[in-house]
């Protein structure tokens, strides 16, 4: 039988880090990462044969849980008419049909093949329709890895920040001019802004640096302020997106940016992005106008045959099934913490649930990282993970139960985490 062990060997060896993804790499948490084989509802099952609960659901891709019947059924008819083609297809149209038709202001997009490539193409319509070169970001809102957007970025690659500068870039290999006209900002704080600023991009809910909800007012005073000084202000749904609320963000929290992007949900565990906005925003991205975008696989037919196939599952009971999910999940781990008298908290926004621990919950980055510097998480994962239960090998990712978690699987993992607790507060792992 092939070990995660001898697999994690192997990759070394031709990929690095042996991984495709950094967190998947287990450096934040230390051990051998668990290599999956086979995936079905809220489980997943490694190619040692260990079975676990899965909160990571590909970071919130698998929605409706793993390998949905609908979903599988869909891909396979699919597949079966071709994979791509390099040429316009019926699904597309569907699918960006659907999505427009569920937010309000979003009128026209353009499917992509990755969270990157949206915001890194949404970010190049905003400064070509407005004619300004500077973009404001958030420190620990993480929005792909293209070089303008890698400054005090999340999801692991964080680093420190000099408000109302220009950032220093969060990897080699990005130069300084690349940032030359990134500003940086603490998230929940509404910046200044002048007329230079082409685009605030911003995650309406932080799901990058742990689970930070926007401050009332954050969201609508941004609005406001890029209102002011005709500013555009981007949201990066990519993976609060569809999973907040039907129409996303933007029903959820009751602000309108000017540019949305997505991910993740859209496409059904395959790869996809979008970004949108309105109909004379759109119409200077090529071939209309002079704001160049384009992608061999973009609008790929399986994947817009399988994100139809989960939006037409996302049914107003289903988003009230996750929020419940979600809820009965936050409630069973705080109980687990303070029971055990381990300082935690648990955020939650709508589907989506945090673990912070320290006795304060944290509302932006500074605030995350103080948590994690505590050294808990770890603990609380390898815990978890002994007990069966998966969770994000990293502390500045969220927890994202799906439409497959069953009550018995919220029960259990409450059960497992006050037992993990115990044994935090013992000092025994």
């Amino acid at each position: 039988m092939t070990s995660n062990h001898d697999l994690y060997q192997r990759g070394l060896r031709v990929m690095p880090g042996g991984v495709n993804s950094p967190v998947r790499a287990f450096r934040s948490v230390g051990g051998t990462p668990n290599f999956i084989a086979e995936g079905h509802g809220a489980y997943v099952t490694d190619v040692e044969g260990a079975v676990f609960l899965d909160y990571v659901q590909s970071y919130g891709a698998s929605i409706v849980g793993h390998a949905h019947p609908k979903v599988i059924a869909t891909i396979e008819a699919a597949a079966k008419r071709g994979t791509t083609f390099g040429a316009p297809t019926e699904g597309e149209v569907r699918l960006a049909e659907t999505m427009v038709g569920r937010i309000d202001g979003l009128e026209q997009l353009r499917l992509v093949s990755s969270g990157t490539e949206a915001t890194m193409s949404a970010i190049r319509l905003a400064r070509g329709a407005t004619g300004r070169n500077k973009i404001v970001k958030f420190v620990g809102n993480y929005h792909g890895h293209s070089d303008a957007l890698l400054a005090s970025s999340g999801s692991g690659v964080i680093e420190g920040f000099d408000l109302g500068e220009t950032s220093t870039p969060d990897s080699a290999g990005v130069t300084p001019g690349s940032i030359a006209d990134t500003v940086v900002a603490p998230y929940n704080v509404v910046p200044t802004l002048d007329e230079t600023v082409a685009v605030v991009v911003v995650e309406p809910v932080a799901a990058n640096m742990g689970l930070i909800a926007p401050r009332d007012g954050f969201l609508e005073g941004l609005r406001d302020e890029c209102n002011r000084v005709g500013a555009l202000l981007m949201f990066d749904e990519v993976i609060c997106g569809f999973r907040l609320a039907f129409g996303g963000a933007t029903e959820f929290l009751s602000v309108t940016p000017d540019i949305w992007c997505f991910g993740k949900v859209i496409g059904g565990g395959l790869p996809v992005g979008a970004y949108g906005a309105s109909t004379e925003l759109m119409s200077h991205i090529s071939p209309l106008g002079p704001v160049y975008q384009a992608g061999t696989l973009s609008g790929n037919p399986l994947a817009t045959a399988a994100g139809l196939a989960v939006l037409e599952l996302l049914t107003p009971d289903a988003y009230s099934q996750l929020e419940d999910t979600a809820e009965a999940l936050a409630d069973g781990l705080h109980r687990a913490f303070s029971d055990a008298g381990i300082e935690a908290r648990v955020p939650r926004v709508g589907p989506l649930v945090g673990v912070f621990f320290g006795s304060d919950l944290p509302v932006d980055f500074e605030s995350a990282r103080a948590s994690v510097s505590l050294g808990r998480y770890p603990q609380f994962f390898h815990g978890m993970l002994d007990a069966g239960i998966a969770l994000a090998p990293g502390p500045y990712e969220v927890m994202f139960p799906s439409l497959a978690h069953r009550p018995e699987d919220i029960a259990r993992t409450a059960e497992a985490a006050a037992q993990v607790a115990v044994r935090m507060a013992e000092g025994s792992i």
